[in-house]
């Protein structure tokens, strides 16, 4: 009786409490402040401002593949509880919750109830990518999970439900994979796949109705066709309007990664070796949590081989299972983000964003696993050490701050954010409000203060002075500054001498400038000089 008490307590209030136990992790992770206020967070923050004061971003700052709902969801957030970092947190927390819920909707549809609640709380005390990614926002990771998951639920449904030729149906998927597409294209892993099922399922379902003849055969894949097509026109409206302000061209360049092409060198079978290397040597350490997106360092070292080997045994399974052809879909999900990762651009960044929709699939596939096992002390081990050994790497990652748990991967824009409001008003007492900085300094600074100070990302962070345009997303922040009588500038310096530093130095003597200057933490600041200098002044070429 106990036993069937437990079980049923379990179904019931699985989900609930794997939701409770994700809520008490990100009030963890916001309480101890171990997760830094970046400039992509900040630019993110910056327009839901801009969206409360009137303005109508479509895309990102600064890029043409990104959509702004991320920030229109904040603006909401912001009218409600004031324009406040915690805000940011929250607002992704909720999204998470979203993803966490509809993953054991997804899983109770594909496998059963009990596989989806498993699942639930593999996602609520996830790997530290996961955490990172779903804690701090980049502008759209959150929403392309979700929407991910609502794209599979709505193809499962209407295969379940018998909807396979409902017009309504596939104008409903055409409009999500559309307004998908233009909140972020990382959701084309989930919607390309989901758009074979469905194809799959319209042919068995004509291949059962051969006997119809002429028109009303036709009309089997018409119907559907067009309307997902029209649906996708309009759920899309965005990205198009977007591509009309920004050029066509521009926007389809960067949604195949233009924005990072040639990074990695070479020519493109190189390339693809190149990602294949970083899929297996630096991708799988971080989609199994055994070290921090940021940097080659061992989470739990103990029970790595223990995390190891039940991955491998998870992944076996996969292959080796009798596969229904919705289980095939979780694998065409996994099948095109390697394929994507591989095959385009986005494999030569470092990060372990790109990886961040795998966590769906490979927690049901784990799930499932675990639950195939009958000894019931066999299936409590597996879960206790897979969800403890993601508390343990979390509470290590957590430790060690700066970084914390941080977006930053390269380790000259480790910032130690606890000296930002000392800085704020270091400059606000000298009235320094303009003037120059990298890209990681003047978004957040513009933030934290409400704007009154604006300095643009005209300086190089890379020690070999290194720097990109690209860095400087927001054209009306340049004008002011351009028109301020008074500049300071402000670097992060990582090393002693830091060359950029003395850079300035060099260059400010040469053009007959006297300045002053100060340390605050990280933050380097050269500030009263006797007339404004521009960057252009100065020798700050690599």
């Amino acid at each position: 009786m106990n036993e069937r008490v437990k079980e049923s307590f379990w179904v019931r209030w699985g989900v609930v409490l794997a939701l409770g136990a994700a809520a008490v992790l990100k009030a963890f992770l916001l309480g101890a402040e171990r997760v830094p206020f970046n400039a992509d967070e900040a630019i993110v923050a910056l327009m839901a401002r801009h969206i409360l004061q009137g303005a109508r971003p479509l895309f990102f700052y600064g890029q043409a593949y990104l959509g702004s709902l991320d920030a229109w969801l904040l603006a909401g957030g912001f009218a409600i509880f004031g324009q406040k970092v915690w805000v940011i947190r929250l607002v992704q927390g909720l999204l998470y919750l979203g993803t966490i819920w509809t993953t054991a909707k997804v899983g109770e549809k594909i496998f059963s109830r009990r596989v989806g609640i498993l699942a639930a709380w593999l996602l609520a005390i996830p790997a530290v990518n996961v955490t990172l990614y779903t804690t701090a926002t980049l502008g759209g990771y959150g929403e392309a999970l979700l929407i991910g998951n609502l794209v599979l639920l709505l193809v499962l449904g209407m295969v379940d439900v018998g909807r396979i030729a409902n017009l309504a149906s596939w104008f409903g998927f055409g409009w999500l994979v559309g307004f998908g597409l233009w909140v972020f294209g990382l959701t084309l892993i989930f919607s390309v796949p989901a758009g074979l099922f469905l194809l799959w399922h319209l042919s068995a379902l004509r291949l059962r109705k051969a006997s119809t003849q002429g028109p009303q055969q036709i009309s089997t894949w018409l119907k559907p066709i067009l309307g997902a097509g029209i649906g996708f026109l309009l759920g899309a409206f965005p990205y198009w309007l977007g591509a009309f302000q920004l050029g066509g061209d521009r926007v389809v360049a960067e949604l195949g990664g233009s924005a990072i092409a040639g990074v990695a060198g070479g020519g493109w079978l190189e390339q693809v070796g190149q990602h294949v290397v970083s899929l297996i040597l630096l991708g799988t350490s971080v989609i199994f949590g055994i070290r921090p997106p940021w940097e080659v360092r061992w989470l739990g070292l103990p029970f790595v081989p223990f995390i190891l080997m039940f991955w491998g045994w998870v992944l076996v399974g996969i292959f080796r299972m009798r596969k229904t052809a919705e289980q095939g879909l979780l694998i065409g999900v996994m099948l095109m983000l390697v394929a994507g990762f591989v095959l385009t651009p986005f494999g030569a960044d470092p990060s372990g964003r790109y990886f961040l929709p795998l966590a769906v699939p490979l927690a049901l596939f784990g799930a499932a696993a675990v639950m195939g096992i009958k000894n019931p002390r066999g299936r409590w081990a597996l879960i206790l050490l897979v969800l403890g050994y993601h508390l343990i790497g979390t509470v290590q990652a957590v430790s060690k701050n700066p970084p914390g748990i941080t977006t930053q991967f390269d380790a000259v824009t480790w910032l130690d954010k606890s000296y930002d409001d000392e800085l704020i008003a270091f400059l606000q007492e000298h009235g320094e409000t303009r003037g120059y900085t990298n890209y990681w300094v003047a978004y957040p600074l513009a933030f934290l203060s409400n704007e009154a100070l604006i300095f643009v990302p005209e300086l190089p962070y890379h020690l070999d002075f290194r720097h990109t345009t690209r860095d400087n997303r927001y054209a009306p922040y340049n004008d002011l500054v351009e028109q301020a009588e008074r500049v300071a500038y402000i670097t992060t310096p990582t090393t002693n001498p830091y060359p950029l530093d003395d850079r300035l130095r060099a260059g400010f003597a040469d053009l007959g400038v006297s300045w002053d200057e100060t340390e605050i933490g990280n933050y380097h600041v050269f500030y009263n000089l006797s007339r404004p200098v521009r960057p252009a002044e100065l020798d700050l070429m690599p």
